[in-house]
């Protein structure tokens, strides 16, 4: 990294090599790390309406104005039943946007 910084190139090789000659040991980095236990895979319903699902995703427009939305999906159809848009969405327009889709 330091060779790289001061402008030589030199090959990996090469430095391997010499750092073998000289008895020293590049830290190997750690693996990536598994999750432990047995994965459960989540049942998607019984059927239509059975389970759906919420996701809050926030964005900003051009002007830097935040936006926030909540999708709602079928998981055993996995259409979207709805996207609401609004700069704030608070619990009371997020229980009563629900209950809207829920009537229909």
């Amino acid at each position: 990294m330091m060779l790289k910084r001061e402008g030589k190139k030199i090959n990996h090789k090469k430095v391997f090599r010499i750092y073998q000659q000289l008895g020293l040991k590049v830290k190997k980095r750690g693996g990536r790390k598994r999750a432990l236990g047995i994965r459960v895979i989540k049942d998607r319903g019984k059927g239509v309406n059975s389970r759906w699902s919420l996701d809050f995703v926030s964005d900003a427009l051009a002007n830097g104005k935040r936006i926030r939305m909540l999708t709602v999906v079928d998981d055993f159809t996995r259409i979207c039943l709805g996207i609401i848009v609004d700069t704030s969405l608070s619990g009371i327009r997020v229980g009563r946007e629900l209950d809207k889709m829920m009537d229909i």
